[in-house]
């Protein structure tokens, strides 16, 4: 797209800048001592401290190659991270033991000021499915060592890969307590399944609100975001124990953009987000080919695991329609949320597939939500979920339901819960062929501490729904060439820094068996269901949020005790209404309305001054 200003930079001054990256090709490996390469070193680099705040990082593993990072920066919160406006020589070296003994390749990289002093070095001639130790050197300072891994040689017999994936990390929202425990993690591979950073000016009350403190526009802004983000000692232990595969969702950015469109005028948002790009390319360990051009970057890409397993990483923000908000508009054949290329891409990748499993690695939630509280109604709404995008999702769908030996598997960010899902050749019959199997994982922060709520099975309008539950953390995967298994793994508090982690849940999917499986062990449930949901206040009118309520029966054949349970109107995220000490008898019911008003034995009121389920739609209501 050729825009104003100076966003698209011509195609050849763009390929010189890439070709200046590293591209290293190692050969005849073999010990080389511990001697770094030769660089110059009397460039000045001994007059500055530290250059190593952001630590260092792996990503994009392939069988004999994999990409290495840092970025220098004295001061990570001014834009140019106190760094000189000069050229800097960097020293990377790689090993086969942690204490850097026996080296095996090194060599030189230029950290430029254009591009904020980072370092991508595209690592080549390394042997497959083997582990790595590497860092790198500026002067007389030394970068932390940090482990990679490559890639099992594509068809190679693979007896099991271990991987995580995480996604929303809000920096203000707390601490990376997921991510301390995730570096503890015996792994082969992580993904982050997006909003890495956000734009916002959030502020909070553990020392971390966000810098620059006001939404990010410029390139020095995001510059320092991303700086900030990964100033955070735990995120740098996550990064420096294993490769990464990184993609983005819309904080990257803005929130919920599409494309070109969002609030601003079209050539202003392409600037702004031609800066964000730029940010995002320099602070991730992507190769020099992904570099941004303008507005523009190519992130879809795909890794194969030997035999095993094919990770499909898409895009869904940067190609998509704008949102629409209503069934009806969301049903057009026309609208895309990967556009005609990435799904041509995708479609042909998975017929194509010679993987025991292969894997969507995903921004948003992929199976249909119903919207309608009327249980007679089914209505997938719109929004910014695969919901809004059908004709794309139900293209995949038939993909998955033509080869019963693709074991496709989602995996999923976005909405700061866990859930498991059957995804369904056709959603609107819940009885249809379960084709597929979606994992969707919480936040890593975002949302701060939540209500640890967890509910087993199906809900009201998600039939294919598996599991659902409200903690922060990550998901854990281990895959064999007969399962795949999945660990939702949660931490007990992001408002500290230091926290424990358990297991909440654990599935399998076995190949050639679409599906969710619980093999945990299911906690002991009470009778309490939910029989009723009025979505909206009277008109919709604010000054009367108590025309909103739910309605809850005992159905056992015993009074049970709900004093401290809990009733959540936003999917157990928030707007959480906490019972006081009441019983209700067997085959009873209880209504608990928005709003104030005199509590009696039959009737409770929140306390809420406003509606809670979203005025025309509700939100997930959940019991616990």
């Amino acid at each position: 797209m050729d825009m104003v200003g100076n966003i698209h930079l011509e195609s050849s001054r763009r390929e010189f800048l890439r070709k200046g990256f590293t591209t290293a090709t190692i050969a005849g490996l073999g010990a080389s001592g511990t001697r770094f390469a030769s660089a110059k070193e009397d460039d000045g680099v001994g007059q500055f401290e530290d250059p190593f705040t952001l630590g260092v990082a792996s990503g994009d593993p392939l069988p004999d190659s994999v990409v290495l990072w840092t970025r220098l920066a004295q001061d990570p919160l001014k834009g140019d991270g106190g760094m000189p406006d000069r050229e800097i020589p960097v020293v990377w070296q790689i090993a086969t033991d942690e204490e850097m003994e026996n080296v095996v390749g090194e060599g030189n990289a230029k950290a430029r000021p254009e591009f904020a002093h980072s370092v991508h070095v595209d690592l080549k001639g390394l042997e497959s499915n083997t582990e790595y130790f590497y860092r790198f050197k500026v002067g007389p300072h030394y970068s932390p060592v940090g482990r990679t891994k490559t890639a099992p040689a594509e068809g190679e017999s693979v007896d099991e890969f271990n991987f995580a994936f995480a996604s929303c990390q809000n920096y203000p929202s707390g601490y990376y307590t997921s991510h301390q425990h995730l570096a503890e993690e015996d792994l082969d591979m992580a993904v982050h399944l997006g909003d890495y950073i956000y734009e916002g000016g959030l502020q909070d009350s553990f020392g971390r609100g966000h810098e620059p403190p006001r939404t990010c526009e410029s390139l020095d802004d995001y510059r320092i975001r991303h700086g900030q983000y990964k100033s955070d000692p735990d995120l740098q232990d996550s990064h420096a124990a294993f490769p990464w595969v990184i993609t983005w969702d819309d904080h990257e950015v803005e929130n919920n953009y599409a494309d070109e469109d969002d609030s601003e005028p079209p050539e202003e948002f392409l600037e702004r987000r031609a800066n964000a790009y730029q940010a995002y390319w320099e602070h991730i360990p992507l190769r020099p080919s992904r570099m941004a051009d303008g507005p523009n970057l190519p992130l879809y890409r795909r890794f194969t695991i030997g035999d095993l397993v094919e990770f499909n990483v898409l895009d869904t923000r940067q190609y998509r329609d704008d949102q629409v908000h209503s069934s009806e508009a969301a049903k057009n054949p026309d609208r895309t949320i990967l556009g005609d290329e990435q799904e041509a891409w995708l479609v042909e990748g998975l017929r194509n597939s010679t993987a025991r499993w292969n894997v969507l690695a995903n921004q948003v939630p992929f199976a249909a939500r119903d919207t309608n509280a009327d249980p007679t109604v089914q209505d997938f709404g719109g929004g910014d979920k695969w919901d809004g995008y059908r004709a794309d999702r139900q293209t995949l769908l038939d993909v998955m339901a033509e080869n019963s030996d693709l074991n496709p598997v989602v995996i999923t960010g976005d909405v700061h819960r866990n859930y498991a899902y059957d995804l369904k050749a056709d959603f609107s019959d819940p009885d249809s062929e379960t084709v597929g199997t979606e994992y969707v994982g919480t936040s890593i922060s975002s949302f701060g501490d939540a209500s640890g709520l967890t509910q087993y099975g199906r809900s009201v309008g998600e039939p294919w729904q598996r599991f659902y539950s409200v903690h922060r953390g990550y998901v854990r995967c281990t895959i064999t060439p007969d399962q795949w298994r999945t660990d939702y793994r949660a931490v007990s508090t992001v408002e500290e820094q230091t926290a424990s982690v358990s297991t909440v849940a654990t599935f399998v999917t076995n190949a050639g068996e679409p599906g969710a499986k619980l093999v945990s062990d299911r906690p002991p449930e009470e009778s309490v269901e939910i029989v009723e949901i009025q979505a909206n206040a009277p008109d919709r009118d604010r000054e009367n949020p108590d025309g909103e309520y739910v309605k809850l029966q005992n159905t056992g054949d015993t009074d049970l005790d709900f004093s401290g349970f809990i009733l959540s109107f936003e999917g157990g995220r928030g707007q959480n209404y906490t019972f006081g000490e009441f019983t209700l008898g067997a085959g009873e019911t209880v209504t608990v309305h928005n709003g104030t008003g005199e509590n009696t034995q039959s009737t409770l009121y929140t306390g809420f001054d406003s509606p809670k389920l979203n005025n025309s739609n509700p939100d997930t209501v959940v019991v616990a």
